[in-house]
């Protein structure tokens, strides 16, 4: 599959160790008799996470001393099937902190993915969120095959071990026949264990649930903050509910109009372009770039460690070694924000000299492994999710004669994402169309942020986005910037185009260029 468009997939301390995000609520299913619409939420103190959300501790409390509460709600499984069996989804708020009677409701949030537990990374980020808090609710959620929301099951934590430290860049035919074993293996093991909810994780499930929460939290409007797949789930909800949209910004932006393989060859060329920008950056410092003294010999030097690491791996975190897969996804976990260059340094200076911690501490953060061994269910449900969204299904064949046009695009990630486009060959349920419709005739203006050096969801796509929106609704702000995602870059021009648009209903300018 290709790399998640989600905005910042973990957060690293400055030793590179994983930082655990926070919580939890119940998840299940019933068939209990419930009008879903006018149910009462039960918010409660939000206890630790599960292990499928993460992991860790309970978050801490906000500035002031106020608790987390978390609360479960009701919706159906089947949305074609209203009445019938229902599942519980976990949410998550921080109550408003200003003055009640300047309060403008709620203000939900989905951080990406897709598979991204919103009910941890809410609290993880709140701090970006402070001054929208002062007339907002703040909500998140994980949408429904998310962690504790009817989370997909696949392989258990030993097989995902293995999974993932695969050759995913078959150079020959047994390799190749040994990449669509695992991926069968992987996807039966999906059908096995989640195959009642697999026909019903589709985005456009998800848009109806969060009409459901709009109705249930008691707004008359969605206002809504979607940042990277969040971004197409919003544009799906305003598609489906134009007229039930209220203050929505988009950030980190999907390209709406691509399909599964234009959206990989887009992140090639965006992955590629980061890369490039890390490169720069590194050897244009004064104290020089510790992994090479040009642009061209530190991918030049990268590309030969990963050839290398195909032939002979190098000891990881025990007991696992830093395969090429690893070391590659490590590398492209490092490129989602430039706070994080700085470790893709040292983890490079360190595979040089035979050591793969570092690589591999960023691998296991994209793939959702903690530090005691066990995974979330981000890559499941992300598998799934893009699965019964996306229609096209590739064979061997196919991806073989794509290579080229891949490679052209990154000599470094073209391969891995090029195999990635086999992740739902044989999938169990069938993808819903070539790519998601976001017209939205009718909606109110919904403010679409792209950042030029976004590698994840290419800047390109904030400006198909807004044009796909529709006239009067989608209004392109740009950011010249770095990373995944433009608002927590903390640019005050962001902030102040998004906050005045959130908190008082100024729509920016459209063209809005910040830098």
């Amino acid at each position: 599959m290709p790399f998640p468009s989600r905005p910042r997939a973990a957060a690293l301390a400055v030793t590179a160790a994983l930082l655990s995000a926070s919580l939890a609520a119940c998840g299940g299913s019933s068939e209990d008799d419930v009008d879903l619409p006018s149910q009462r939420l039960d918010w409660k103190d939000c206890p630790a996470p599960a292990d499928s959300q993460g992991g860790g501790g309970a978050p801490s409390p906000l500035p002031g001393g106020a608790a987390w509460q978390c609360a479960t709600m009701k919706a159906p499984l089947d949305w074609a099937d209203p009445k019938g069996r229902t599942i519980d989804l976990a949410l998550i708020r921080a109550k408003a902190s200003g003055d009640k009677d300047k309060r403008i409701g709620s203000l939900l949030f989905n951080f990406g993915g897709p598979g991204g537990s919103g009910v941890t990374s809410l609290p993880a980020f709140a701090d970006d969120y402070a001054k929208l808090r002062t007339r907002y609710d703040l909500v998140s959620f994980d949408p429904r095959g998310v962690g504790r929301s009817a989370g997909v099951t696949c392989e258990n934590d030993d097989q995902l071990d293995a999974y993932f430290q695969q050759d995913s860049t078959p150079d020959d035919t047994a390799e190749r026949t040994e990449l669509l074993h695992n991926i069968k293996a992987f996807n039966n093991a999906c059908e096995k264990n989640s195959g009642r909810t697999l026909p019903h994780v589709r985005t456009t499930d998800a848009a109806r649930d969060m009409d459901l929460m709009r109705q249930v939290l008691g707004d008359d409007k969605l206002h809504y903050f979607g940042i990277s797949y969040g971004t197409e789930l919003g544009g799906v909800y305003a598609h489906l509910f134009p007229r039930h949209v209220g203050r929505a910004v988009f950030d980190g932006v999907v390209d709406p109009t691509q399909n599964s393989e234009q959206g990989a060859l887009g992140q090639a060329e965006g992955f590629q372009r980061a890369l490039d920008n890390y490169a720069k950056d590194c050897t244009s410092k004064d104290e020089g770039c510790p992994v090479g003294d040009t642009p061209k010999e530190v991918k030049e030097k990268i590309a030969k460690l990963l050839d290398e690491l195909d032939d002979e791996p190098i000891p990881g975190i025990f007991p696992r070694d830093l395969t090429q897969t690893a070391a590659t996804n490590g590398i492209a976990q490092s490129l989602y924000s430039q706070d994080f260059w700085e470790y893709l340094t040292e983890g490079l200076q360190q595979a040089y000299d035979g050591d793969g911690k570092v690589l591999m501490m960023l691998s296991d953060s994209m793939n959702g492994r903690n530090e005691d061994g066990k995974y979330s269910n981000t890559q499941a449900a992300n598998t799934a999710v893009n699965c019964a969204d996306d229609k096209p299904r590739y064979t061997a064949e196919d991806v073989e004669a794509k290579l080229p046009a891949f490679r052209a695009a990154s000599p470094l990630f073209g391969d891995f994402l090029a195999w990635g486009m086999l992740g739902c060959t044989g999938w169990a349920v069938d993808g819903a169309a070539d790519h998601p419709d976001v017209s939205a005739s009718g909606s109110a203006p919904i403010v679409v942020i792209g950042n030029t050096g976004d590698p994840a969801t290419p800047y390109e796509g904030a400006r198909r986005m807004a044009d796909a929106l529709g006239d009067g609704v989608g209004v392109e702000v740009t950011y010249k910037g770095q990373g995944h995602g433009a608002y927590d870059s903390g640019d005050t021009c962001v902030h102040a185009a998004v906050d005045d648009y959130l908190l008082n209903g100024k729509v920016p300018k459209k063209g809005t260029v910040c830098s």
